[in-house]
């Protein structure tokens, strides 16, 4: 049997792909650290028991913060490329020797919290009867926590807070809350302008709007200080404003004097924000120039409809009209993109919403992708490796139609089991939907 500090190592190694998952080397050094320490404090000659009780203790702590860990340590790549489905179909890209020793090396260095979380989920997944929530003893201790009652109460929502008006003879492509602010909520309107409205202290009203854009706003996002929005509009301009004035900060305007259509912030570099267009293409652009980066480009099958990337900001996936959804690497040293993976989900039918979600409840901690298609159908992917490649987990039908319908997942509103998305039908307004 192995030492205890060798347990105590073992253990630490599991939990290791979870902390600082932007910053590789940090988790090589801290792991090398432990060992040494372990072994330094082994020679001391502590009581046994205390050991054995230290890494109980440590284990359990570990499980509270990051969650707990299948003991199964075998993941089998080629059982996702079997669940083939009639939505799901993965193409890889084959690119020059250069690309792929560079992406294989980048797949090595990073091994990987994608792949090390599909493991874990595995054996749960594979188990659970189709279509139903993750039969874990967390599950029951969620509910027990929230004192057994149904995950419908936390959104049974009545009566109307407020109604704003200042687009009424327009569209809203987007509505939007700003980041961990539940008072701050923006919308872009097809009349060329944009909203930020505050929802306290009562009553709600218009903070500001921004005017500027010569023709329809597809597209807008907060930055992470919520000091700034990104706009992207039918004129071929992207627009920087400021949040608290107004203010249009910087002009971009599209190289190819193509419709703008979405946009979306680089998560660890607000400085950067990428841009789709009606020409196929996806643009990085730094907001501060203006300008281009260098190798942040490329090109898609259709018009580029919808942007998200993965909350490290590693993965950038891209939707277009064509029915397909791209995985992009993103270099966070330089901005470069490289393609990894396709995912055509239905020919023609355009993929106008996409939403990532690192994990989408207590008892389903794998990273998710929810994705609005016209198929009559809302989708729900997982991520299971490094270069975002997808797996379908379940979908929902819903009412499409033709029409730009966007969803998103509901905030984490309590302990109870499952969880929730929010999504606007064409016919029937929003609608919620449990998982």
């Amino acid at each position: 049997m192995a030492a205890v500090w060798q347990q105590v190592l073992a253990v630490d190694a599991r939990y290791n792909a979870y902390r600082t998952p932007t910053f590789p080397q940090f988790r090589t050094q801290y792991i090398r650290r432990r060992s040494q320490l372990l072994r330094e404090n082994a020679k001391c000659g502590f009581e046994p028991g205390l050991r054995r009780q230290y890494l109980r203790l440590r284990s359990q702590l570990l499980a509270l913060r990051y969650g707990p860990l299948s003991e199964q340590s075998s993941f089998r790549a080629s059982s996702v490329r079997s669940s083939r489905t009639t939505l799901d179909r993965m193409e890889d890209f084959e690119e020059d020797p250069r690309a792929q020793g560079a992406r294989g090396h980048r797949r090595s260095v990073s091994r990987g919290s994608y792949q090390l979380q599909a493991q874990m989920n595995r054996a749960v997944y594979d188990e659970r009867p189709p279509g139903s929530l993750v039969p874990t003893s967390v599950a029951e201790a969620s509910r027990a926590m929230a004192g057994d009652t149904t995950l419908s109460e936390n959104y049974a929502f009545a009566g109307m807070h407020h109604i704003f008006d200042q687009h009424v003879d327009s569209a809203v492509p987007r509505l939007q809350f700003a980041n961990d602010d539940k008072h701050l909520l923006a919308c872009c309107s097809l009349d060329g302008s944009l909203s930020i409205m505050t929802l306290s202290p009562s009553p709600p009203s218009v903070k500001v709007t921004l005017k500027g854009h010569g023709g329809p706003v597809t597209d807008f996002a907060w930055s992470l200080s919520n000091d700034i929005i990104v706009s992207t509009s039918l004129d071929g301009t992207l627009r920087i404003w400021n949040t608290e004035d107004g203010r249009c900060i910087r002009e971009v305007r599209d190289p190819e004097s193509s419709e703008l259509l979405c946009c979306t912030f680089q998560p660890m570099n607000n400085n950067l924000t990428v841009v789709g267009n009606s020409k196929h293409h996806l643009q990085v652009v730094n907001i501060s120039t203006g300008k281009k980066v260098k190798g942040g480009s490329s090109k898609l099958t259709g018009r580029v409809l919808s942007l998200s990337f993965d909350a490290p900001g590693r993965i950038l996936w891209a939707g277009d009209d064509r029915g397909s959804i791209f995985s992009f690497l993103f270099d966070m040293a330089t901005g470069k993109l490289t393609k990894a993976k396709r995912l055509v989900v239905s020919e023609g039918s355009s993929i106008c919403s996409i939403s990532a979600r690192s994990w989408i409840s207590r008892e389903a901690r794998d990273p998710s992708l929810l994705i609005n298609a016209c198929v009559n159908k809302l989708l729900l992917y997982r991520v299971v490796d490094n270069d975002g490649t997808l797996q379908l987990k379940r979908s929902f039908p819903i009412q499409h139609g033709s029409q730009m319908v966007h969803s998103i997942f509901c905030p984490l509103m309590s302990f109870r089991q499952g969880a929730c998305v929010a999504c606007v039908q064409s016919s029937s307004g929003v609608r919620w939907k449990s998982r």
